[in-house]
């Protein structure tokens, strides 16, 4: 069950740990099972303001049945660093980043239009000048006595040709312990779209450390290779799980987790505490193109990917689901 936080990080050793100096916008949903809060976009004082992740559904926390499953994970905190983002994040690969030379545009999806430093190829971590942030809205949608909704909408028109309509609602299901993204992206440009997402899953459930009691659970026989797979991190029946507990800097990392299946049956996922017996059952409406795994002492996160394409004037839509529960604990 939830522990007291300053006693975790000291397991993890984040006791340094550096928050935001200001509250940043954010929104409280609940179902009344299910209690979460999301920062809201904001160019000027959101949580969230790099140009890796899309700002669309940034979270803060999740709790459900005397569980928490998000908190942030890493431990000096800056809005403008990549992966300063908790719990679902979701990030597209870059649209026209081939094509434009230094000083001409980009676009990242979920971000805005991007200008290109220099020759060096595309990293996510670097932090790009934004050209055009494009324009957002956010709408909450009540069911009884609870805001349980909430739609994300993001356009963008840019000279490199791309454009697009893009909106995400973050949802939880009535009467039920589920978390629903719905995403919904419209071709307004002049050229195609072609670009895989995925999310990233920065969980931390109970504020426990990543170690032998954590395992990730498949459909199907997973291999894996990379850092630590093999030793540190191993793969057995249908799971992966830890040998020993992550040291402070430690990571295990696999550019793709091997076994999945060509239909949606595989995007199917579940990380389960063992000590405290709280689990995550993801699935998605869309097949896998690749799935990576990372984890640091702080969190664990399967990343599945998806395809996606679109002409100009055609919608592509997806879903992801997440089911939040109790195991039984040993």
């Amino acid at each position: 069950m939830k522990k007291a936080l300053p006693a975790i990080l000291l397991g993890f050793g984040l006791c340094g740990l550096i928050r935001p100096t200001a509250e940043p916008p954010q929104i409280t949903l609940s179902n009344g099972l299910i209690t979460t809060t999301l920062y809201l976009p904001d160019t000027a004082q959101g949580y969230y303001r790099g140009t890796r992740f899309d700002w669309a559904g940034a979270f803060k926390n999740l709790d459900y049945n005397g569980h928490s499953y998000i908190e942030q994970w890493f431990q000096h905190y800056d809005p403008f660093f990549h992966d300063a983002i908790n719990g679902p994040a979701e990030e597209f690969t870059p649209l026209g980043f081939a094509e434009a030379r230094p000083g001409d545009t980009f676009v990242k999806i979920g971000v805005g239009a991007l200008r290109r430093a220099n020759e060096k190829p595309y990293a996510f971590a670097t932090v790009h000048t934004v050209a055009n942030y494009g324009k957002r809205t956010v709408k909450t949608q009540k069911h009884a006595q609870f805001t349980d909704a909430v739609t994300f909408t993001h356009a963008l028109t840019d000279a490199s040709g791309y454009g697009y309509q893009y909106s995400k609602t973050v949802r939880l299901v009535k009467g039920k312990p589920e978390l629903v993204l719905e995403h919904r992206l419209k071709n307004t440009g002049q050229k195609p779209i072609e670009t895989s997402v995925y999310n990233h899953n920065f969980w931390i459930i109970d504020q426990q450390p990543t170690g032998p009691t954590v395992a990730i659970r498949f459909p199907f026989a997973v291999t894996g290779e990379g850092k630590g797979f093999g030793t540190t991190i191993v793969a057995q029946n249908k799971a992966l799980t830890y040998t020993r507990n992550l040291n402070e800097r430690e990571q295990v990392y696999s550019a793709g987790l091997q076994g999945f299946g060509p239909t949606v049956d595989s995007y199917d996922l579940r990380i389960e505490n063992l000590k405290t017996g709280a689990g995550i059952h993801t699935t998605g409406d869309r097949p896998l193109e690749k799935l990576v795994y990372w984890a640091c002492a702080t969190t664990s996160c399967p990343e599945p990917y998806i395809h996606l394409k679109a002409k100009p004037g055609e919608e592509v839509t997806w879903t992801i689901k997440y089911e939040f529960y109790q195991t039984t604990a040993p």
